[in-house]
């Protein structure tokens, strides 16, 4: 605990006794928990962004791009959103670490990576999709997770429709059953711990909304403009301040 003064140590430990004293708590991640993977998040200096001064970042990853523009898509669909060498960090193997201990009922995440089922979480609900499941537009066939970093272009089924990644694009809605089980296990939770999101994006922010009541808590290395709701507030490094809530006192 030496990483942190004396203010965040006494946050740390009203964390603790927050998860130890709740019966249901939610986490819902942002991709702030996967930067110390090596994973840009959207705004940061390598993010999605940041990518194109012709295009607008929110079209290079929508339906409407995928459709009218496919190469232009994928182009920046390999660079931007595929690492396949990312591994787990600390905060994800802590998360895991608290749901074997029974400290986390539901992780609810926006990220498309599968770093948490990789470091041992199990209750995962994925609001966006992830980057492993890729299907044909036409026939509906599956692909490997590996198929899309693999080919150049457009890649094509052997029925010759694009193969896309299960993914949720902009102009498109998450969908229905996973919202539905995002929503009722916000509604139920008597504590929700948002980490590495900014709640900038209108699916996140709207779960926050669903939250029954008890104790809402944000950790995030810099404000969100729902730190003013939130009975804790944790400002710095999500990969440290993770692995402090399994350390022992």
């Amino acid at each position: 605990m030496s990483l942190y003064n004396a203010d965040k140590k006494d946050d740390i430990e009203k964390l603790k006794r927050m998860l130890i004293d709740s019966d249901n708590t939610v986490f819902l991640t942002g991709a702030g928990m996967s930067t110390d993977s090596g994973i840009p998040d959207f705004r940061g200096s390598r993010g999605i962004y940041t990518v194109s001064e012709e295009d607008s970042p929110e079209y290079l990853i929508s339906r409407e791009c995928l459709i009218c523009e496919p190469e232009k898509f994928f182009e920046n669909y390999r660079t931007k959103l595929l690492y396949p060498d990312a591994e787990p960090n600390r905060g994800h193997y802590a998360l895991a670490e608290l749901e074997k201990q029974g400290l986390i009922q539901e992780l609810i995440t926006q990220n498309i990576d599968t770093l948490h089922e990789r470091a041992g979480s199990r209750n995962v609900i994925k609001l966006h999709g992830t980057t492993l499941r890729n299907y044909c537009i036409r026939c509906g066939k599956e692909y490997p997770d590996k198929f899309i970093a693999q080919t150049t272009g457009i890649p094509h089924c052997s029925c010759g429709g694009i193969v896309r990644p299960d993914v949720v694009l902009y102009g498109e809605g998450v969908p229905e059953k996973i919202y539905t089980a995002a929503e009722n296990a916000a509604y139920d939770a008597r504590l929700m711990v948002v980490v590495g999101s900014s709640l900038a994006v209108n699916t996140a922010s709207s779960i926050v909304r669903c939250f029954g009541g008890g104790h809402l808590v944000i950790i995030n290395r810099t404000p969100t403009s729902y730190d003013r709701y939130a009975d804790l507030v944790i400002h710095g490094e999500i990969s440290d301040i993770l692995p402090a809530l399994c350390e022992d006192d």
